[in-house]
């Protein structure tokens, strides 16, 4: 039996085998994904329950104006255009809860525009 002839067949399984492997992770699978909406004095909703160490992607959308998303003690900070998604990414690495707030001003009321991410173990 010739084994040479089996090579290219084997390198191949290998390649796909290693690709996929690095396409397809459970970290993947794990990915919270959490839709807030933001509109005029209010984002909804206003309080986020995540896990310490799962990797976690907020979709921000804007009903009526432009707004901002900032949580600093998290690194967190975007725009949210009307009609547009915003998405951001990020792993929490401690345990707590942190506030975030419209950081574009929206009118009378915008002071009040908050919430909070709880980070669990």
């Amino acid at each position: 039996m010739n084994k040479a002839r089996y090579l290219p067949a084997a390198i191949l399984l290998v390649v796909a085998i290693l690709f996929f492997s690095v396409a397809w992770s459970p970290a993947d699978e794990q990915e919270q994904v959490i839709k807030i909406t933001a509109k005029k004095f209010e984002y909804s909703p206003n309080e986020i329950r995540v896990k310490k160490g799962v990797p976690v992607v907020l979709e921000l959308t804007s009903t009526d104006r432009l707004h901002g998303f900032n949580c600093p003690d998290l690194g967190i900070r975007s725009d949210i255009n009307p009609g547009r998604l915003s998405t951001v990414r990020f792993t929490p690495q401690q345990t707590g809860s942190f506030i975030f707030f419209c950081d574009i001003f929206c009118g009378e009321g915008h002071e009040n525009m908050n919430g909070k991410i709880i980070v669990e173990d």
